[in-house]
Order: structure tokens, then sequence, then C-alpha cells
């Protein structure tokens, strides 16, 4: 069955690695070393994604088990660069986006992300108002790797499984896909995603992404 549809993950598939700025900002405010803030920094993470911390909410537990005290104001910072840190864009990964809804596929973006980071993401990048649908995890208080997630992508696509494309960077999130019926590949870089569609065939129904 030809492919209709390719879902994208945002976070190091449409942007880039986490910006170097962004992250010494992070580290700067808290005067935390790099490697601690990082831990405290994914510990909860995976609840902020599902909505069940908000951002800020989620950054007052990251000091509080710092054992620091920050004011209101830095604790804003921390929601602001955090945001920043996702929002590198992926050149590349974006014109393909573009070409692919040229040839007539829909494309979708799904997110594992929190309310602060989303809403500093619909409100700067403007790419993402080319996508046809945008599925944002803590808005459905679930996330990949979950299958309800992905089901309700497909839902607001309106496609079947064996007719939708999924990309993403974490191993997990694309067996689930592929466990649904997708046809789902790791993303690494531009020039494997070309290769992994080539080997799979899929160059006779789709645009070849570009390297910058």
């Amino acid at each position: 069955m030809a492919l209709r549809a390719v879902i994208f993950d945002y976070g190091m598939v449409l942007t880039g690695p986490p910006d170097p700025e962004a992250h010494g900002e992070l580290v700067r405010i808290t005067g935390l070393p790099a490697e601690k803030l990082d831990a405290l920094y994914w510990a909860d993470r995976h609840a902020f994604d599902e909505g069940r911390l908000s951002g800020r909410r989620y950054w007052q537990g990251v000091v509080r088990k710092a054992g620091l005290t920050l004011s209101p104001e830095a604790i804003e910072e921390l929601i602001h660069w955090d945001a920043r840190m996702w929002m590198t864009s992926n050149p590349p990964m974006l014109a393909w986006a573009d070409a692919l809804k040229a040839r007539g596929l829909l494309t979708a973006v799904l997110s594992n992300i929190g309310d602060t980071a989303q809403q500093a993401a619909e409100r700067e990048l403007d790419w993402l108002s080319r996508f046809d649908v945008l599925v944002w995890s803590y808005q459905l208080h679930v996330a990949k790797p979950e299958a309800g997630i992905y089901r309700y992508a497909l839902e607001k696509l309106g496609t079947r499984p064996e007719e939708t494309l999924f990309i993403d960077d974490r191993q997990e999130n694309v067996e689930a896909a592929a466990a649904l019926g997708m046809k789902a590949m790791i993303f690494t870089t531009v020039e494997d995603l070309r290769g992994e569609l080539i080997a799979q065939r899929l160059d006779n129904e789709l645009p070849l992404p570009v390297s910058a």
C-alpha cells in the first residue's frame, strides 16, 4: 500500500543537537556542574513531557533536588533557555518535509514535549505551521513509546499504519511505531536516512532528503 503520510519527531530530527549556548545558560543560572545538571534535567523529563508537571513545576523540582534557592525570575530564565536549547532547526529535514508536501503527502510532528517548551516552539518557529498535524505529548497526557499517542496521530492524519512512515531518533519509539504496523526508521543523519529510504525502496514513492 502506497505511503500517504510521514510523521516526524521534533527534537533531534526536525531540530538539531541541543544548542550549546542555551545549555551553557542553564549551567550558569544554576551554578551546577554540567554533568549534575544533566542528570537532574532528565530525571523527571518524562513527567514533564506527559503533562504531569508544568514547566514551572518541573524546573522548581530540578532546583529543589539540587539544593538550590533561586528566584522566580531565575526559574523563568531556566524555562526560556530550556526551550531555546531544542529550537535549532535542521534545514535539510525541513526542506524534505516541504518536498513531501509538494508531492502530495501529509506531514505531522509527533513529539514528547512539555507545555512551556511547546508554547515557545509554536511561538517562534513559523515552519511548524507548514505541517498538517501537530501532536504534543503533554496535551494528551501520554508520551512515546506508548501506543496511544501513535494511534492519535494516525487518527488525526486519517491514515492507516501501513500508509504512514514514522521517523524518530530514539530506537524504542521507532520500535513502538513498527509494532503498530507503521514503516518506521531511526534518524541519525540525513545521509543515513536517505540510504535507508533507498534500501527499503521507498525512493520510488518519496522524494529523497538532500544534505545541506
